[in-house]
């Protein structure tokens, strides 16, 4: 015998379950953990990874002894040394204070060499004149090389009474 067919519920509609406190806060930690373990890794990588640092090579040309004029005293910007002559000769010295390691500045009208920081001022030999600097500028070897032209050694330090005679 067929049965009749039980007459259908009314169909809900599905409501949409709203997210509980514990998922929410789950997820938000889950999410942090995330971001903290990805800062980790890139702090590791950096770590791993060398740290150079490049400076310029201690030993460099300078020209030719004729791109300095008699009684000059020229600043080279990129490796921080005076190139000097005179009618005695040359020297090459640093540009480096000798107090706090600020950069010097050449000034022609009162024939010095003044730190800007601390109002040092040298000689044009490099001796203390004024201030707080503690030791004149050093001298750099000063070489004519096999092409004629002027080779400076940073690493190498030499006393104030060797000049290159050109």
């Amino acid at each position: 015998m067929n049965m009749p067919a039980e007459p259908k519920a009314p169909e809900k509609q599905e409501e949409k379950n709203p997210v509980s406190r514990r998922d929410f806060l789950n997820e938000i930690a889950g999410g942090a953990l995330t971001i903290a373990g990805l800062g980790a890794a890139v702090v590791t990588v950096k770590y791993a990874s060398p740290n150079v640092l490049f400076e310029p090579p201690t030993t460099f040309r300078a020209g030719s002894p004729d791109d300095y004029p008699v009684n000059s005293v020229t600043y080279l910007q990129d490796q921080q040394v005076y190139v000097v002559r005179t009618d005695r000769g040359m020297w090459a010295m640093s540009a480096v204070c000798t107090h706090l390691g600020c950069i010097t500045q050449w000034k022609p009208d009162s024939s010095q060499i003044a730190c800007p920081c601390h109002g040092s001022k040298f000689q044009r030999t490099g001796g203390v004149e004024a201030g707080p600097a503690p030791r004149p500028l050093p001298h750099f070897s000063l070489v004519l090389g096999e092409d004629g032209t002027l080779v400076v050694d940073k690493l190498e330090v030499v006393m104030e009474t060797e000049i290159l005679k050109v």
